[in-house]
């Protein structure tokens, strides 16, 4: 024991002396989503700066070089996403400090089969007692935007899996080729909880679960017996007192309406026709009869004595008559009445 560490002690010691640059350690690749990262922890060297490159080996084509992926890296890291996703490949990163380097230190990558599949976003809504699920992604981004993962698989499902609050053992999961599935037959008022994620059956894969969402449910669609009668009972005392108030309300309004429009006093005909009129002293004095307005008839007096004289009589009663007519005339004009209108 004690010679197997004297022996590593004096490697080292020759390592340092000589400037040989140790091996990078724990090469490992990082991949979520095709969004792949080369890391490894850096050696211990005391010696001065050490820097990194890497290189890359495509493994479906047999021959071909290694590229340089990037070089003179301070960081022990490199993005490879620029790699395609339906490679194969040889990764390998050394350590170098000025004119020394360490060997290479390889590992292999195939991106369909080592990257992540994360998680997608999931939206949950709750509505007549069942709860509607949407979920999409995980996306892969590039430098001109971002692919959806479905489209670089052949297969792809979505896995949703849901419980009731507090009872993580009893869960139920249902598999969709779709965007959006509705949970049903639920209970009425309970929060349940929701978790997305992707499988990929032809690849063996399975993607990293969503972050838990929780919701509560409604009623189911089916009001309870209760509700129908409370409302039943609302309706008809609203109905008991809205219809005598109606009734009340339009006899009012009946009755200003009438009062207004049609009054209970009657103005006399007499005065109706007076105000009618236009005024004029016509009113006030009655107008006196006009000449051309009065009728007269003749009369005859003729004495039972005079028939048998009638003859000699003849010349005084037309005498008689024309005084007559002249006594008649003359009252008419100093406003008399005539004698045979008083008769």
């Amino acid at each position: 024991m004690a010679v197997a560490l004297q022996c590593a002690l004096c490697s080292c010691l020759l390592l340092c002396v000589s400037g040989i640059v140790p091996n990078p350690q724990n090469v490992r690749i990082i991949s979520v989503n095709f969004h792949s990262v080369l890391q490894w922890d850096a050696p211990r060297f005391d010696e001065g700066n050490i820097s990194y490159t890497v290189q890359s080996e495509s493994i479906n084509f047999p021959g071909y070089k290694y590229k340089t992926v990037s070089t003179k890296l301070r960081l022990t890291e490199c993005d490879v996403s620029s790699l395609s996703a339906y490679g194969d490949y040889i990764l390998q990163v050394r350590a170098e400090s000025e004119n020394n380097h360490s060997d290479w230190v390889t590992v292999r990558f195939k991106p369909m089969d080592d990257t992540i599949v994360g998680p997608p976003d999931v939206k949950v809504k709750s509505e007549s007692g069942s709860l509607h699920v949407d979920f999409v992604g995980p996306f892969a981004e590039h430098e001109h935007g971002k692919w959806p993962l479905k489209q670089y698989y052949g297969s792809w499902n979505y896995r949703i899996l849901y419980w009731k609050e507090g009872s993580d053992t009893e869960v139920t999961h249902i598999d969709t080729k779709h965007n959006s599935e509705i949970l049903s037959q639920l209970e009425p008022w309970t929060i349940y909880c929701i978790q997305v994620q992707a499988v990929i059956p032809e690849w063996n894969k399975t993607g990293q679960l969503s972050r838990e969402l929780c919701e509560q449910t409604t009623h189911n669609g089916v009001t309870p017996v209760w509700i129908i009668v409370a409302i039943l009972i609302g309706s008809m005392l609203v109905v008991v007192i809205s219809v005598p108030v109606c009734f009340f309300s339009f006899l009012y309004l009946y009755r200003l309406t009438k009062h207004v429009f049609c009054p209970s006093y009657i103005f006399p005909q007499h005065l109706k026709e007076f105000l009618s009129k236009p005024p004029s002293s016509s009113q006030f004095f009655p107008a006196l009869p006009q000449e051309e307005n009065l009728f007269y008839d003749t009369l005859t007096v003729i004495s039972e004595e005079s028939q048998n004289h009638s003859d000699e009589t003849g010349d005084e009663a037309s005498k008689t008559t024309e005084h007559l007519q002249d006594s008649e005339q003359e009252d008419c004009d100093s406003g008399m009445v005539p004698a045979s209108e008083k008769a």
